[in-house]
């Protein structure tokens, strides 16, 4: 047995070895071993202390009380019982007395190295330069040294209570304690010791009371967070009052420890009860009741407007820029004429739907895949910022066959993926495909060179052994060739990983990964590498634990070497985060970043953002993460926050400030969608900013659920789009939101946030507009409809119903696309594209339609021109460009700018031309009869040609649906009409 227990507590120190040196040695390869050091340094301090503090307490009670035993036999019934459990446990009374310390350390220890960040963050705290409106003390006592004494206290009583309640069993057991029978009750050293643990005990309480006093500041209350009128007036001198009778009662102990009587210390501890009940308890709620009750909003309104101004400051929304917009609601000729440059940016790629389309036209190879989110970002092509709809082409593993799955081709073969594939946000082609700009293997089109292989991403193996000895043929997968042997194959040669150069290292990551073939496979070399922990979000969060990561990781392609070869790096929002700061409105991120996108893909999206409560919260750094070597860089963002300079006093050199950041990589970054969602959900609510009209609550918002969800209730998530606010000169790149009364029964819009999501340009300097939040407030007066009575109006027009019908009975799916919101023409535009996809078989959507609303107003067509030259009386006054499908324009093949030719013949089985005479009912009916097959055909056609890349066929095919559509329109209208 002891041999086994040897053997067991070997093997698992081998297995912590080697998951601690294989730590090392990932920190060492991305130059971050100043973070891990100071974590381990942190914990193992804070281990030991706490540890050794509870160990070290218990024994030494433990100890005290064994040593002052009283030497007398025992009397009493009860003491020659206990008699018979002293020498019951004699025998293990040292495995006892050392081994219980020991447990509890443990657990203590591990308890205090969690809280290595609080105790940091104390020790090098900066100033916020701004002070609490009760106490009129610094912010940063709130939010960096008042957690850390309430660790304190709340660990040293724990310390406490544990070894009272040893000493006390101790002394029982052992006589020193007697609970019935006559005579003395305790001993002298008994009394002493349990006294002084009682006194210690209670100072702590009292100590615990006086920090209360502080953090009623940051209370959770029922209507608005932060101390009010009862807390101040009641609960405030109450908890003062406590702490003073606490201290009192502790001397009580001290005194009765001498005197040897408990009768007074007994009276303090009811009375410091007793007070707790009166005081603490029933006062506030008289207070609460009889005081603020019948005059809650004049007593509150002080506490409320404190509360108002502490959650604009701390979730950084003190400066929108909120105006009246009086929208109308008819549409006039030319009303777009001035907002053309808007409405010809309007992005109708929605990205939450073409990721098939784009895994059908650009995935190549079985085992590449795209994210079923694509990624919004922009680009300047021919001299115009363009919006773009952007993925990286990810290895998929699960993509191989079964005979193709084993160690070697899992981690040594099919090691990265290739390429990014970009589409026009705007611009569809004419068969209503994404119209790429770069795609294809070997990667081509308007980005121009770059590096694009992407092994570091959000669908990477676990880990993959690269590299190979100089002068070796390569293994590594690039992409299918037309060639003869089949695949380009490469050898990795950047410095992605930890070396697995000396039979030692291989045995560790072999321990490591639990995979003996890196011990014992050819293809691990002295010069190998092995890459893991390779996803984006992973890599940031090891580097940088003191960070809250927004959700989203999303791809560019940028130039920062300036050598004219870019690269692709992974770009993650991250955040400083409190939960202390004095009234704010407290946040629960997972609830506060919920919409009907995240919740499509729940399981699936990176675990970035925490489900943690906060009150605080700053985009204070901006990751980057290569694709191609994994490097990871951190950037200042918010170089005035207070507790990202705290952090930068613990890691010194971890942050480099935002002057580092290149031109190429500014241009995309972006205003986090997370961040925005908090932003959002706060001003349902905190875009009033009188404390008044906040207690009446008469005019609070609400985020609209996503319409294209049907009946689930789940909030639309935000947009990002080019679009140009009123008041504003020019268009800018923004994230959007839409807002609606909070009122169940009704969808009508009262506000429109748009924040300026374009960081910077390429020249390198921070655009100054960034992050301004421009909030439009529709009167209460007006019933201008929100998203949901849109998409009601969408849904039942009866132009769009008949076509849209048609097209989901044969043989094919409508999905409805984002339902965008405008401010454009004065009013509010709607726009939402309509997608069509095969119902089985091979399904991808491609952009058939597209809805426009204004007011009362639809327009329904092939291209976003006509659906709003529909709503605006044939005059839009807008050049929106080719933003939709028309069945007469070419059909372009995917990736490849130039439209096929037209077809010199007729199809064979184009229908005959309509017949010059008005059909009756049943000549309708026949003629829709065969306009239905002519389509279904014609749908069938499309996707046989494109299964064999036949784009001639495949225009041929989808020009013979248009007219099939188009003749079942009207054969569907001349029976309406004969009935009607």
């Amino acid at each position: 047995m002891p041999t086994l227990v040897v053997l067991g507590v070997v093997i698992v120190g081998v297995l912590i070895l080697a998951q601690l040196v294989t730590e090392w040695l990932w920190f060492a390869q991305v130059g971050y071993t100043d973070v891990l050091r100071t974590q381990w340094i942190t914990r193992t301090a804070l281990f030991l202390l706490g540890g050794g503090l509870m160990g070290g307490a218990v024994y030494l009670n433990l100890s005290l009380a064994y040593r002052n035993r009283p030497v007398y036999a025992p009397v009493t019934p009860e003491q020659q019982n206990l008699d018979r459990y002293r020498e019951g446990i004699e025998p293990l009374r040292r495995v006892v007395l050392i081994g219980a310390p020991i447990v509890l350390g443990l657990f203590a220890g591990g308890a205090a190295a969690g809280q290595w960040q609080t105790v940091l963050l104390a020790f090098n705290a900066e100033q916020f330069g701004e002070v609490d409106p009760q106490f009129g003390i610094d912010l940063s006592f709130y939010l960096f040294t008042l957690p850390f004494l309430r660790f304190i206290v709340s660990f040293l009583m724990a310390v406490t209570f544990l070894a009272a309640i040893g000493a006390i069993v101790t002394h029982y057991l052992y006589g020193g304690l007697q609970v019935g029978g006559s005579g003395q009750k305790i001993s002298r050293a008994a009394r002493i010791h349990i006294g002084i643990l009682a006194a210690v005990f209670t100072l702590l309480i009292a100590a615990s009371y006086w920090l209360d006093r502080y953090s009623l500041l940051s209370k959770q209350g029922d209507r608005f967070d932060g101390a009010g009128y009862a807390d101040i007036s009641a609960v405030l001198p109450a908890r003062t009052i406590l702490a003073i009778i606490a201290v009192l009662v502790a001397l009580m102990f001290v005194f009765a420890s001498a005197r040897g009587t408990w009768r007074l210390p007994a009276v303090g501890v009811a009375l410091m009860v007793v007070s707790a009940i009166v005081i603490g308890g029933i006062y506030p709620a008289l207070v609460q009741q009889f005081r603020v009750r019948p005059n809650a909003q004049t007593l509150e309104s002080p506490y409320i407007q404190r509360n108002i101004d502490a959650t604009l400051a701390a979730y950084g929304l003190e400066d929108i820029e909120t105006q009246d917009y009086e929208a109308v609601t008819q549409a006039e000729p030319g009303a777009l004429r001035e907002d053309a440059e808007t409405t010809a940016s309007i992005r109708l790629m929605d990205p939450t739907i073409i990721s098939p389309t784009f895994q059908q036209l650009q995935q190549i190879r079985q085992y590449y895949s795209f994210p079923e989110n694509l990624s919004v970002d922009r680009y300047e092509l021919e001299g115009e910022s363009r919006d773009t709809v952007i993925s990286v082409r990810e290895l998929n593993l699960n993509g191989l066959g079964e005979n193709q799955r084993n160690w070697v081709n899992d981690h040594t073969v099919y090691t990265h993926g290739f390429g990014v594939v970009a589409a026009y946000g705007n611009t569809p082609t004419a068969s209503g495909q994404p119209d790429f700009f770069q795609g294809g293997i070997p990667s081509s089109g308007a980005l121009g060179d770059y590096e694009p292989r992407i092994y570091f991403g959000q669908n990477s193996p676990t880990y993959s052994v690269v590299g190979a000895p100089e002068g070796t043929d390569p293994w590594e997968v690039d992409y299918p060739s037309d060639e003869s042997e089949g695949e380009v194959l490469s050898t990795y040669s950047g410095d992605g990983g930890p070396e697995v150069s000396n039979p030692f290292l291989r045995l560790l990551f072999a321990l490591r990964f639990g995979s003996q073939e890196i011990l014992f496979s050819d293809r691990v070399t002295p010069e190998s590498q092995i890459l893991y922990d390779r996803d984006p979000h992973v890599r940031v969060g090891k580097v940088a634990p003191f960070l809250t990561l927004d959700n989203r990781a999303y791809p560019a392609v940028v130039d920062q070497d300036g050598d004219g070869v870019g690269e692709v790096v992974w770009i993650v929002d991250a955040y400083t985060t409190s939960n202390e700061y004095p009234y704010s409105a407290r946040q629960q991120l997972e609830e506060a970043t919920i919409d009907s996108l995240v919740a499509q893909q729940e399981g699936q999206l990176a675990q970035g953002v925490l489900p943690e409560s906060i009150n605080y919260i700053r985009n204070s750094v901006k990751a980057v993460v290569d694709a191609y070597d994994g490097s990871v860089t951190l950037y200042a963002w918010d170089e005035n926050d207070p507790v990202l300079e705290s952090w930068e006093n613990v890691f010194p050199d971890a942050v480099r400030p935002m002057s580092e950041i290149d031109g190429s990589l500014m241009s995309h970054l972006r205003y986090p969608e997370d961040l925005f969602k908090v932003q959002r959900t706060l001003l349902n609510s905190y875009h009033v900013t009188d404390a008044g009209q906040f207690f009446a609550g008469s005019d609070f918002w609400r985020t609209p659920n996503d319409p294209t969800q049907g009946d689930a209730n789940i909030p639309q998530p935000p947009y990002y789009l080019t679009l140009r606010m009123p008041g504003q000169d020019e268009s800018s790149f923004s994230l959007t939101s839409s807002f609606i009364l909070d009122d169940d029964s009704r969808n009508v819009m009262r506000g429109f946030a748009a924040v300026d999501a374009d960081a910077g340009s390429e020249d390198g300097v921070r655009r100054e507009g960034y992050g301004t939040i421009r909030m439009l407030d529709l009167p209460a007066s007006l019933s201008i409809p929100g998203p949901g009575q849109v998409q009601n109006s969408f849904n039942t027009d009866p132009d769009a119903a008949d076509v849209l019908n048609i097209l989901d009975q044969q043989g094919s799916e409508v999905r409805q696309g984002n339902l965008l919101t405008l401010p454009l023409g004065g009013g509010l535009l709607y726009v939402q594209p309509v997608y069509a996809q095969a119902s089985t078989g091979t399904q991808y959507p491609l952009l058939r339609y597209v809805l426009v609303a204004f007011g009362n107003e639809i327009g329904f067509a092939t291209t976003l021109d006509e659906a709003l030259d529909q709503v605006f009386g044939g005059d839009s006054g807008a050049d929106a460009g080719d933003a939709g499908v028309d069945p007469t324009d070419p059909v372009e093949p995917p990736g490849d700018g130039e439209p096929t030719e037209e077809p010199t013949e007729e199809p064979t089985d184009e229908p005959t031309e309509e017949p010059t005479d008005t059909p009756g009912a049943d000549d309708a009916q026949t003629r829709l009869s065969q306009a239905l097959q002519d389509a279904a055909q014609a749908m069938e056609d499309s996707s046989a040609a494109l299964a064999e890349s036949d784009w001639t066929a495949y225009g041929e095919a989808q020009e013979r649906l248009s007219d099939a559509l188009e003749r079942a329109i009207a054969a569907q209208e001349e029976i309406d009409a004969a009935q009607g």
